[in-house]
């Protein structure tokens, strides 16, 4: 009896790769992966190094993360299809701690936060990240995207200057100040790579658009003879040797003034990795195992670190197009890595050719991507403490620091909660967020009332962002999807964005499942706030009714036409 609770507290580590082999693993999956991973290592292969020189190291060390941290990723992670390596979100933070502390004290910093992961997965803290407020996750995001163009304006422009500052005002200073050295061959370089980019994912949406930009720009590069500036003019030959292990020097005295970046790196990671899980078992109907997944990131940045590496994390992007290329086990993550390896052995003679223009083409794209413009303009429309803590967190992010950021973020957002509650706290006491039909003991009888088709939950209590999660896995439950689903939401008293974001969620899962969502007894802060945030009812998909009863005629109605 002692050893069931240890061996369901393993489960929760095990990796999904070994939940695959029990299932069975066929040569015919084995092909399907070996495409997926394919397709994913030829996208990973341009970002891996475009990461790496924006973060402030030479681009083998972006691919040396790619395969090393990629693959202990997907081997021991807990997700089916993550697919991991180095990301944008770290570039500000990685770029700081290399200009202050050396590629050492990145060193120690990625073995500090990868300890600090794999604590946080053996405390089965991983579903606390779930709780991240979406106004800080927003205003931090788009605050790199920030960061990450203003780090590519030199070489863009082909500016003639010997270093980049790592503050954002020192850096513009700068940038002012070299305008007038800018290359007209080198901003012809970095508009042609955009504008391959951007007419493939218009026209061409599944070919690896940059990796094909950096292929036109070498190409016309050479060609034309233009005088710019190359992986191989700035780092010189690249290796083409494997990864090996390496203990550079590492400042263990400053240990203390490293925690802080060594958090947020830690931090980071845990995020967009579960982020990026949760993606994927959308897209695969799956679910993830998120402290297995915490653990697996802590290893792979230890590895990646002990290998020279940069940090890493689940790669939202890269996981999604493993999906539509295939991807369907963690063996097509690993395949990516070992494709990735190939790559490097064998192309990096071309690789020096390519301009640096070319990558910083790349990463404008990047930055664009995740400063999510919709999202961020959509949360503008929340309510002002909302507001508050998206611009905050946005601009500390771009201004001051990332860690300060996500500090302040967090405090604010969380007072700004306990205003709410303050509010609202006479109806909240005591009570479960979501009860199925359970409002009351009469409220058990209602089953029985609704029809064929039909499925009804009750929401008791304020749906806010500590709480808006509890709606990711409702349909679940449901072993025979229903046709029309019933959400009562007379006892919510209110209503923040990252419950409407997860009511829009919900939304979109019901429209891929062909449920239509009824929405029942909106109060008038609930009503406000999601009218204000542009949900609104849409035939066939979306209905706000007054009440239960309305709702259970409508339903009625809605059976009675579906064919």
């Amino acid at each position: 009896m002692a050893s069931q609770p240890i061996r369901h507290y393993a489960r929760l580590f095990e990796p999904k790769l070994l939940t695959i082999w029990r299932e069975g693993y066929r040569l015919a999956d084995l092909r399907t992966d070996a495409v997926a991973g394919l397709t994913v290592a030829i996208v990973a292969l341009p970002l891996a190094m475009a990461l790496a020189i924006a973060s402030g190291a030479t681009p083998e060390k972006g691919l040396h993360t790619a395969i090393v941290a990629g693959f202990l990723i997907s081997a021991l992670g807990g997700s089916r299809v993550q697919i991991g390596g180095p990301t944008a979100a770290f570039i500000p933070v990685v770029f700081v701690v290399i200009q202050k502390f050396g590629f050492g004290g990145l060193i120690l910093c990625t073995l500090l936060a990868g300890l600090m992961l794999i604590g946080a997965g053996l405390m089965r803290l991983g579903t606390l990240m779930k709780y991240m407020p979406q106004p800080v996750i927003t205003g931090f995001t788009a605050g790199i995207a920030i960061s990450i163009f203003s780090s590519q304006v030199k070489d863009a422009l082909g500016l003639r200057m010997d270093s980049v500052p790592a503050e954002f005002l020192a850096r513009w200073h700068a940038y002012a100040q070299h305008l007038g050295t800018y290359q007209i061959r080198a901003l012809a370089i970095t508009v042609l790579g955009l504008a391959v980019i951007i007419v493939l994912r218009r026209w061409r949406p599944n070919w690896p658009g940059f990796l094909l930009a950096l292929l036109v720009c070498s190409v016309c590069a050479a060609v034309f003879a233009a005088p710019v500036e190359t992986i191989g003019s700035r780092f010189g030959e690249l290796p083409s040797a494997l990864p090996i292990f390496e203990f550079p020097h590492i400042p263990f005295e400053r240990t203390a003034e490293l925690l802080p970046s060594s958090f947020t790196i830690a931090f980071l990671a845990g995020v967009e990795s579960l982020l990026s899980a949760v993606v994927a078992d959308g897209m695969i109907g799956g679910r993830h195992r998120s402290n297995g997944e915490l653990v697996a990131q802590g290893v792979a940045n230890v590895g990646s670190a002990l290998f020279g590496g940069l940090p890493a994390t689940g790669a939202i992007a890269r996981t999604a197009t493993n999906v539509r290329a295939g991807g369907h086990t963690p063996v097509a993550g690993m395949l990516h890595a070992a494709f990735l390896l190939a790559f490097m052995l064998l192309l990096s003679p071309l690789m020096r050719y390519i301009p640096l223009a070319a990558l910083a083409a790349v990463l404008l794209v990047v930055a664009w991507n995740i400063s999510e413009y919709e999202h961020f303009r959509h949360t503008l429309s929340a309510p002002k403490g909302d507001r508050l803590v998206l611009l905050l967190t946005f601009f500390l992010t771009v201004f001051f620091d990332l860690t300060l950021a996500i500090e302040v973020g967090l405090v604010v957002a969380a007072f700004v909660f306990m205003f709410r509650m303050a509010e609202t706290v006479e109806v909240s006491s005591g009570v479960r967020l979501i009860d199925d039909n359970g409002e009351v003991r009469d409220d058990l009888t209602q089953r029985a009332r609704l029809p064929p088709g039909v499925e009804a939950f009750l929401i008791n209590g304020p749906l806010f962002f500590g709480a808006a999660n509890r709606l990711d896995n409702l349909l679940d439950q449901f072993r025979n999807p229903p046709k029309v689903f019933i959400l009562r939401m007379r006892l919510v008293p209110i209503v923040d964005s990252s419950g409407v974001h997860a009511l829009k969620t919900l939304l979109e899962r019901c429209h891929r499942r062909g449920i239509v969502l009824v929405i029942s007894g909106l109060q008038p802060q609930p009503r406000r706030v999601i009218e204000q945030m542009q949900l609104h009812p849409r035939e066939g998909e979306l209905y706000f009714v007054p009440d239960f009863e309305a709702a259970l005629r409508l339903a009625d109605h809605l059976i009675g036409v579906s064919p």
